[in-house]
């Protein structure tokens, strides 16, 4: 799912993008509340983001380096401010690419387009996975939660990415042990519940009781308040 975030107040402009692009089948979701786009990012989860410079609390910039410390996620800024000062400030911060205003709404679709095309066509996987505030790392085979980072094997990591692409919902032992072996047929149904267990005494170290819930005849789900 392409998952778009509009991080503008301009009510006008917010509600014009997210018509526009739903007609091109993205999920669009619209920030209401800028004090929190933080909360709202780890919630949503987008692949991209859409980002004005002028916001009611702090700049686009502060977001932008905000969601650079977490994710590799496409960032296009939307401004009327279109100095080169301001374009060249945004590319430092991170963004891929500056969009004026006013703009065309084709022009800005063909633009993301062509940002999902460079961004994703080469890896079927993101490498940063977050929920609420766990970073999960594809990469480096971590976990973190505030400043507690934890390793992870290549078992235990799989595990979390399937629970990560659909958090606090239960996934059956049946698809978890098809993503780890590439089948659940042959395979000890204990194995899994080895690694498992492995898995939440790691996970022990962040301090959230229940982080990997189970449910008995459904399977295990990633949730915490």
């Amino acid at each position: 799912m392409q998952k778009i975030m509009i991080v503008e107040d301009d009510e006008v402009i917010s509600s014009t993008l997210q018509k526009h692009l739903s007609k091109w089948n993205y999920d669009v979701y619209v920030v209401e509340d800028f004090e929190h786009i933080m909360e709202q990012f780890f919630e949503y989860q987008p692949t991209l983001v859409l980002l004005d410079i002028s916001l009611p609390f702090y700049n686009g910039y502060h977001w932008c380096q905000q969601i650079r410390q977490v994710s590799q996620v496409p960032i296009v800024f939307i401004s009327s401010t279109n100095e080169n000062m301001n374009i060249v400030m945004a590319m430092n911060m991170g963004a891929d690419d500056f969009v004026n205003k006013p703009f065309d709404l084709n022009v800005l679709t063909a633009k993301i387009q062509a940002l999902y095309r460079r961004t994703y066509s080469f890896s079927k996987q993101f490498h940063i996975l977050t929920y609420k505030d766990l970073i999960l790392n594809l990469v480096d085979t971590t976990i973190a939660y505030q400043n507690i980072t934890v390793d992870l094997t290549k078992n235990e990591l799989k595990i979390l990415e399937v629970l990560f692409q659909k958090p606090e919902t239960f996934v059956s032992r049946d698809e978890i042990m098809t993503e780890l072996w590439q089948s659940s047929s042959f395979v000890d149904d204990n194995t899994l519940s080895v690694n498992m267990n492995r898995l939440r005494r790691k996970l022990d170290e962040f301090g959230i009781k229940q982080l990997i819930q189970t449910k008995k005849g459904i399977g295990y789900r990633l949730s915490y308040e």
